[in-house]
């Protein structure tokens, strides 16, 4: 629509001067106005577009209303439009309690009292403009939501991998049985031959279908654990390379397959054995080769779909941990006495912490992970860690810090650098089975062009992490900091520790070196960016540590995940806060003016209004409000990133540490990652 007719005022005020007393005012502001004659009139008129209405309170209690009110519920889902109701008497529900009942049916509504200032209906109509504008703002934000969810199923129709999602069924002893075939693309149909298997299970049209892929399937749906390998398929008379893994809620037993058809290859391969058997070495050679190449060309696929996928499955998995972390965390303090009950439960939040500690891994590498960084005094981070790192090293290993007196600040995300160190000194230890030297060293350093490749020239923060250790050899080394890849047994490693640390730098904008040598020991140095102010000393205290007393709050929570609200409602009634419960940012608005509160906690991601949005609304209605925003993941360069963040899962101390935060800003406690 024209920018001057989505920015005018519409008026609907037939009786008295007040229409044309608005105009003038308006116009003299620079406001384009039209006035109506009656509430039809006023339905027409907004069709072709306007910033805010202006509309007296007789005309809605005199002439038949309902169809403005008809028209405020049809909106688009991103519109909220602003009305100013002129009323008799004062605006506001105290001097107005009539005022009430256009509160519900307007929605989006001020009340200026008559005869009203020239001054205070231009603010009041500059403040509705503002509003509308974030919300064509919004508009033009969920259009490229849609475009980019049919770019997605394009891509989903059009790639050359089959894909399907299959439903597992079990028997009493959780067994799988039997799946059926939810969603397939084209490229399924391509692969297999299957033309009718969508809605169908497998045992229908497949009786032969080896035992295996049920047993592999039902293992993937039951654990979550994702799977990839090559195999045969008899009823199909086929081969495939397939990787699997888990969507969805676990208790849905969905699993998403990706795969393809490499019966070509594995023909040929059986052809070349058996033509050239007089040339064994040269085969076994070439095969090793072949097949070195196709292991980093699936490991790069699987990469390249974790990337793309690593966002969503971030938030999605850290909502389902929130309720999980905090409900142990709550079952913890309560029943911890008990030395059976504390093992179990301590051995269930380890898990969590464990999977929380893999999602963060997932979005270091990708170089996906949100970032929040400040002036950060190194050397008093790493004081800090002395005793959590020791701990973590055994007796075996000595611990030796040297930081420089005259160390400037870093300009990093203190809570992943302090993560970062952990899993560097972990590596180290491990690398030293008969014991050692760790030496952690802190110190400044210039850098000329070219001297760490893709790094700009400058002075940096130097963190060096250096152990005596049995080293890497050339072949090791080369391959050290790429994802999944680990020279520990299966089990005890992930292979995304070093991977994770080179995708901190790179996305501060910092450099990475590896250096090794069989028996020589390791070595690893961070190169940190240098902050533009000073650091601002912390004090730090354990995930465990009492956190002091804060004084009872009235406390409006808001998330649209019933099982993250309820668990972090509960953490906050065991803190002994008031809370009250809104399951969406506009129920979270409708009950704000009845409440007397001392702070807001709300999630970001919620449909129709997310967090941010919420937050702008609160600040205009309590400007003094504190608020603070948690979040499954939010990704880098968001534009909520300014608010006061608690990322989840989390516990109840986190939880109280970023009240404390929040509600006293001169707080300056920073907890230490939990191991």
């Amino acid at each position: 629509m024209p920018h001057g007719a989505s920015e005018r005022a519409i008026l609907l005020a037939p009786r008295g001067r007040d229409a044309a007393v608005a105009a003038s005012v308006l116009a003299e502001s620079g406001i384009e106005s039209i006035a109506c004659a009656s509430i039809p009139h006023l339905i027409e008129t907004l069709r072709g577009g306007a910033g805010f209405v202006v509309v007296t309170e007789e005309e809605l209690l005199t002439a038949d209303a309902s169809p403005l009110f008809a028209w405020i519920e049809a909106q688009a889902e991103w519109s909220d439009m602003p009305f100013i109701l002129l009323t008799k008497r004062g605006g506001g529900l105290e001097r107005n309690p009539a005022s009430a009942r256009f509160l519900g049916l307007l929605g989006n509504v001020t009340f200026l009292e008559r005869p009203f200032h020239p001054t205070t209906l231009v603010s009041l109509a500059q403040s509705a403009l503002r509003g509308r504008r974030r919300q064509y703002e919004a508009c033009a934000r969920l259009q490229e939501l849609h475009e980019g969810a049919d770019r997605y199923r394009s891509l989903f129709e059009s790639i050359d991998a089959g894909f399907c999602i299959i439903e597992m069924f079990f028997d009493e002893d959780g067994r799988g049985v039997d799946y059926e075939f939810v969603e397939l693309n084209p490229a399924f149909v391509r692969q297999t031959g299957l033309t009718d298997a969508l809605g169908r299970r497998v045992r229908e049209f497949l009786p032969d279908h080896d035992e295996h892929w049920f047993d592999t399937y039902g293992g993937v749906a039951r654990t979550g654990e994702a799977v990839r390998f090559e195999s045969y398929a008899q009823g199909l008379d086929r081969w495939y390379d397939v990787y699997a893994f888990r969507v969805g809620d676990p208790a849905a037993h969905r699993v998403a397959v990706l795969f393809n058809d490499i019966s070509p290859r594995r023909k040929m391969e059986n052809e070349l054995r058996e033509l050239t058997e007089s040339l064994a070495q040269r085969i076994d050679t070439a095969t090793k080769e072949r097949e070195a190449a196709l292991a980093q060309l699936h490991e790069a696929q699987k990469l390249e779909t974790l990337g793309q996928l690593t966002g969503g499955v971030a938030h999605d998995f850290n909502n389902l941990l929130t309720p999980i972390t905090g409900v142990l965390d709550l079952l913890s303090r309560r029943y911890g006495s008990d030395a059976r009950e504390a093992r179990l439960i301590g051995g269930a939040l380890e898990s969590a912490e464990r999977a929380k500690t893999l999602v963060q891994r997932l979005l270091g590498f990708a170089r996906r992970q949100s970032l929040q960084t400040r002036a950060v005094d190194v050397g008093s981070l790493l004081d800090g860690m002395r005793d959590l790192v020791t701990s973590s090293l055994g007796s075996g290993v000595e611990l030796r810090m040297r930081c420089d007196s005259d160390l400037p600040a870093a300009l990093v995300d203190p809570n992943q650098l302090e993560l970062a160190i952990l899993n560097l000194c972990v590596n180290a230890r491990d690398a030293m089975p008969s014991g050692g030297v760790l030496t952690i060293a802190a110190t400044s350093a210039a850098l000329s062009p070219g001297e760490v490749p893709q790094v700009k020239p400058g002075v940096y923060v130097r963190l060096s992490v250096i152990d005596t250790g049995v080293g890497m050899d050339e072949a090791t080394l080369s391959r050290a900091v790429e994802p999944f890849y680990s020279t520990k047994d299966v089990g005890k490693g992930t292979g995304l520790g070093l991977s994770m640390v080179h995708g901190l730098t790179s996305q501060l904008g910092g450099g990475f070196r590896l250096t090794s040598a069989p028996r020589e020991g390791t070595r690893v140095d961070l190169w940190l960016p240098v902050a533009a102010e000073a650091a601002v000393r912390t004090r730090h205290h354990g995930a465990d540590e009492p956190m002091r007393a804060i004084r009872q709050l009235s406390i409006l929570l808001v998330d649209d995940e019933h099982l993250v609200r309820s668990a972090t409602a509960e953490m906050l009634r065991d803190m002994g806060h008031i809370v009250f419960e809104a399951p969406s940012a506009s129920v979270a608005l409708s009950k704000l003016p009845g409440l007397s509160l001392d702070m807001l906690i709300t999630d970001y991601k919620m449909p129709r209004m997310d967090g941010a949005a919420l937050a702008e609304h609160v600040r205009q209605l309590r400007p003094n409000l504190p608020l603070l925003l948690i979040t499954g993941y939010t990704g880098a360069g968001d534009t909520a990133l300014d608010l006061p963040r608690l990322d989840k899962p989390f516990r109840r101390a986190d939880l109280a540490e970023a009240i404390e935060r929040v509600v006293d800003p001169r707080s300056n406690v920073v907890a230490l990652p939990r191991r």
